[in-house]
């Protein structure tokens, strides 16, 4: 198996993966802009949608572009934790392996 660049970062879940993202609303669009490395040394998905973080707009982009990203299904896509902050722990449903090697790619 060929370890990825990011694969501490990601979590193999039953049914998917898990992962963190620092999510920044009104960021001008919605775009995935890579990870980075936070100074407790985790390490997040850089993510920023348009939309303001009111009624829940900014975690409903988030679904919607990493529904996309991954090309899975919006229901796929769950915020498990960190609902109302700026880092969220993310879990996507599909198939390990392939949703870990889209993640490496970014």
């Amino acid at each position: 198996m060929t370890e990825h660049r990011f694969s501490s970062a990601i979590t193999k879940t039953s049914h998917g993966i898990r992962f963190a993202v620092r999510l920044t609303p009104r960021g001008g669009r919605d775009a995935i802009d890579g990870w980075a490395t936070a100074a407790d040394g985790s390490r997040h998905l850089k993510v920023r949608v348009s939309v303001p973080p009111e009624d829940g707009k900014a975690n409903a982009a988030l679904i919607v572009l990493l529904a996309k990203f991954f090309a899975v299904s919006k229901s796929s896509v769950t915020i498990v934790g960190g609902a109302t902050a700026r880092q969220k722990l993310v879990e996507v449903a599909g198939e390990n392996a392939a949703l870990t090697a889209r993640l490496n790619d970014v």
